[in-house]
């Protein structure tokens, strides 16, 4: 069936329907992941955009139940080049378009997705209509430059958690000295918490807590934390005004380590300033210098923190080799740290797997 992708600017990319059936709008964005679609569908921070592969064979080791990165798809929709209609692995339980139309997320394939990653590294990331129903190029047109966008835009309160909840330290413990007979009791702010940052915390024993993204700073005390995590998640960080002042008020009284929008969200409440990247930075192979050397890292984000106006004392301790913006911030007479990309990965690599050791290393310090 013919399908068809129209971006705000008037272009068009004609493919074949792939997945569950329907029309969406959203953000139009790439990854340059080669593996991990599964996780990346899943992983909420891709609220509200239509996600590019630019890896040309996707779905070749199918999916399985395990490796969902939250409850549910949330990919506003899914392009690739060429669709693998067969899964090859011994994990799979069914196919990649199973899989997305057992989710409801409407696919393509068959698309120039090279000309496509092109024309959004020259033009910026802007608003696109996906849709496998209709191919009303005017319709689609219309769609796009309706659709929302995502400059002022809270999506954590849309992807957050409902109520409380709590995720318990796995029996599969790593080696590691922070190891404690007694858990560390960790409260997880969900902006849009990836599985893998709970399982990496409870790999070193810690006893989450997760909590809306609204969950009042007295209310975090009230739980009396060893350290607080704020997860990454999608939208505008600027927007997500009560986090900012949630998390000014828990400066300094309990060790904070931001990941992704927590990462922005921190910079924001230290007195930062936030700004829109042109393409953003999504996939598994992104370069990052910290302390004179550089690891390979995971990143999903549009937003980054501005170096200029930080105020003293708030160092900048990572930086992307790419493009020279931050990726990571160190405060140690507040007992805070973060960084833009994804130390959990999956997907991605495990070259800044340490940081959670140096999160319960502060807590361990902290007493």
């Amino acid at each position: 069936m013919k399908a068809l992708l129209v971006l705000e600017d008037g272009a068009k990319f004609e493919a074949e329907a792939f997945g569950a059936r329907g029309t969406r709008t959203g953000e139009v964005v790439f990854n340059t992941s080669i593996t991990g679609y599964q996780e990346i569908l899943t992983d909420p921070s891709y609220h509200r955009q239509i996600v590019v592969m630019t890896q040309p064979h996707i779905g070749n080791y199918g999916c399985n139940e395990e490796d969902d990165e939250s409850a549910r798809a949330w990919v506003a929709g899914f392009v690739v080049r060429s669709a693998s209609r067969v899964a090859s692995s011994w994990r799979a339980t069914l196919t990649l378009e199973d899989y997305l139309k057992s989710r409801g997320v409407v696919a393509l394939t068959e698309v120039d997705t090279r000309a496509l990653v092109r024309h959004i590294r020259d033009r910026g990331a802007m608003r696109a209509a996906i849709s496998s129903e209709t191919d009303d190029y005017e319709h689609l047109l219309g769609l796009a430059r309706n659709a929302l966008d995502m400059n002022g835009l809270d999506l954590a309160r849309e992807v957050t958690c409902a109520e409380l909840y709590h995720w318990a330290p796995t029996y599969e413990i790593r080696d590691t000295q922070y190891i404690s007979r007694i858990p560390y009791h960790v409260v997880a702010y969900d902006f849009g918490i990836k599985r893998n940052i709970l399982r990496r915390l409870a790999a070193r024993g810690c006893q989450v807590t997760v909590v809306p993204a609204r969950t009042g700073a007295d209310e975090i005390l009230a739980l009396r934390p060893d350290g607080v995590i704020l997860s990454n998640g999608p939208g505008d960080p600027a927007a997500v005004t009560y986090a900012i002042e949630n998390v000014k008020q828990l400066l300094g009284k309990v060790p904070l380590f931001g990941i992704c929008l927590g990462h922005q969200i921190l910079g924001l409440a230290l007195g930062g300033t936030t700004y829109k990247l042109k393409f953003g930075h999504r996939g598994g192979n992104q370069p990052v210098k910290v302390n004179g050397h550089v690891e390979i890292s995971s990143h999903n984000h549009g937003f980054a923190v501005q170096a200029e106006g930080l105020p003293s004392g708030v160092e900048v301790s990572h930086v992307n080799l790419n493009d020279g913006c931050v990726e990571g911030l160190r405060v140690p007479a507040l007992k805070a740290f973060s960084v833009q990309y994804h130390p959990e990965a999956s997907p991605g690599p495990h070259d800044s797997e340490g940081l959670f050791d140096e999160f319960v290393g502060m807590i361990v310090e902290n007493g």
